[in-house]
C-alpha cells in the first residue's frame, strides 16, 4: 500500500511554513489502517517482543493495535502528573522550553524486550525520551517503529543504534 496517499498533508499548520501530515485520514479508513498495523506487526514479528511502549496520544493509537496482534501488553507514557502510580521521568528539551515524560516504574521488567511505537519521528527528542524510561526500568529497546519519518529533521541521528524503522518518508 501507498501510505503517502493515504496521509494527508496540510500547509502552513499550525503555523506558517509548517507542513502538517495529518493521520486521520490513514486512521478514518480501514483497509489502511489494517495495513499500517499489518506492516509495524511484520517488522516486529521475529524480534521477541514482550511488551509495546507508547507515548501519549497518537503511540497509542498505534501502539496498542500492534501490542495486540503481537500477543504482548502495552505500556503507555504519558506526560507529568497523568499516571496514577509511583513513576519515573525524564525531561526533553522542546523548540521552546522543555517537558517531561513518565512512565509506571513497575510497567517493564528487567530484561523485557520492548518495541517503541510513534506515529512520527521529527527531531527525535520525544522519542530519545522514550527510549531513556524504558532502558531506566531496565527493558531492552529492540526496534523503535514510526508510521511517518521527517527525514529532513535528522532525528534518526539521535537514534543510532537502534533498529528504526518508518512506513513514510518526507522531506521537509
Amino acid at each position: 500500500m501507498n501510505f503517502k496517499e493515504k496521509i494527508r498533508v496540510i500547509e502552513n499548520f499550525p503555523k506558517e511554513g509548517i507542513s502538517f501530515k495529518d493521520i486521520t485520514t490513514l486512521i478514518g479508513d480501514g483497509e489502511s489502517l489494517k495495513a499500517t498495523i499489518d506492516s509495524i506487526v511484520d517488522h516486529l514479528r521475529d524480534k521477541n517482543i514482550d511488551v509495546i511502549v507508547g507515548p501519549e496520544a497518537r503511540g497509542f493509537i498505534f501502539g496498542v493495535p500492534v501490542a495486540y496482534a503481537l500477543g504482548v501488553g502495552f505500556v503507555p507514557i504519558r506526560k507529568k502528573g497523568k499516571l496514577p502510580y509511583e513513576t519515573i521521568s525524564e525531561e526533553y528539551n522542546l523548540e521552546y522550553g522543555s517537558d517531561i515524560l513518565q512512565i509506571h516504574k513497575d510497567s517493564i521488567k528487567p530484561g523485557q524486550r520492548v518495541a517503541i511505537i510513534d506515529d512520527l519521528l521529527a527531531t527525535g527528542g520525544t522519542i530519545c525520551s522514550v527510549a531513556k524510561l524504558v532502558e531506566n526500568t531496565g527493558g531492552e529497546v529492540q526496534a523503535i517503529d514510526f508510521v511517518i519519518e521527517l527525514t529532513d529533521l535528522k532525528g534518526r541521528d539521535k537514534l543510532k543504534g537502534y533498529d528504526v524503522m518508518s512506513l513514510v518518508k518526507y522531506d521537509i
